[in-house]
């Protein structure tokens, strides 16, 4: 009988527990839920802002009023900013119109993140790089590097020439690789530029693979559509320009990335 009540007022402690962590857990969920609410308002509302953000709207520029200490707190960018001009009352951002400034203050306040269609994803990696939120930017890379596939990765890739965010690029190159063979004829592959060609090698090297002839049909190819671009050089230069630039290709491999059937078809290329 002790036993048995013994083992009830454990059970009904337990429960206890259970049930205050939870009252716990509901109370900060409403915590951080009126958190959200309060910095949304402060957002939106006209109480004590002190500094004007402008922004491309046509012939006028659009003025977003805001606060300096949260601008300061969340974001690198506006911190050293307003550290080093402490009298300036405004900045004059061009090179972003107002949707895009609402969408990136609505993180900075309140840590929205401004997801709407796959379109604007680089867009928003842009400017998270710009303003130095480093965990948005984060955030960001992931969500592109999830919603890369066979029907974008090109034009991710493309997209990534100027941010060079290397998850990105990784993503394509995987997709390339796996899917080479059903691509190598297509011009977005021939579009690619020479500094991407030595990364995806060195991508595949990492990865110890080996490389079948058809990749180097491919990279002589690119040598050739590259080459017929080239204006007011000899037809004799050019062939020169086309074996040096395979030679440089060529001296990236390991010798163990090359079957030697492949390998010996290669001297007739």
């Amino acid at each position: 009988m002790d036993n048995d009540n013994n083992n009830n007022q454990i059970e009904n402690a337990n429960q206890i527990q259970n049930q205050n962590e939870n009252e716990m857990k509901n109370l900060e969920k409403k915590v951080t839920k009126n958190l959200i609410k309060d910095y949304s308002n402060l957002l939106i509302g006209n109480s004590f802002k002190d500094f004007s953000i402008f922004v491309e709207n046509g012939s006028n520029p659009f003025e977003i009023k805001v606060h300096k200490s949260i601008l300061s707190s969340r974001s690198p960018f506006f911190d050293k900013f307003l550290r080093e001009q402490n009298e300036i009352d405004k900045i004059f951002l061009n090179q972003f119109n107002k949707k895009e400034m609402e969408s990136i203050l609505s993180y900075i306040y309140y840590g929205n993140i401004p997801f709407e269609n796959q379109e604007n994803l680089i867009q928003l990696l842009e400017i998270s790089i710009y303003f130095k939120l480093n965990l948005l930017k984060e955030i960001i890379q992931k969500k592109i590097s999830n919603s890369i596939n066979y029907s974008n990765f090109f034009q991710f890739l493309f997209q990534n020439r100027n941010l060079k965010s290397n998850e990105i690029e990784i993503k394509c190159f995987e997709l390339i690789n796996q899917n080479f063979s059903q691509i190598q004829n297509n011009e977005n592959l021939f579009n690619l530029t020479k500094e991407e060609i030595i990364k995806f090698i060195q991508f595949k090297q990492e990865k110890k693979e080996i490389f079948q002839f058809d990749f180097f049909q491919f990279l002589n190819n690119w040598i050739e559509k590259r080459n017929k671009r080239l204006k007011g050089k000899k037809e004799k230069e050019i062939e020169i320009e086309k074996k040096r630039l395979f030679h440089s290709f060529f001296s990236l491999f390991d010798k163990d990335s090359i079957s030697k059937q492949d390998f010996d078809k290669l001297k007739t290329i």
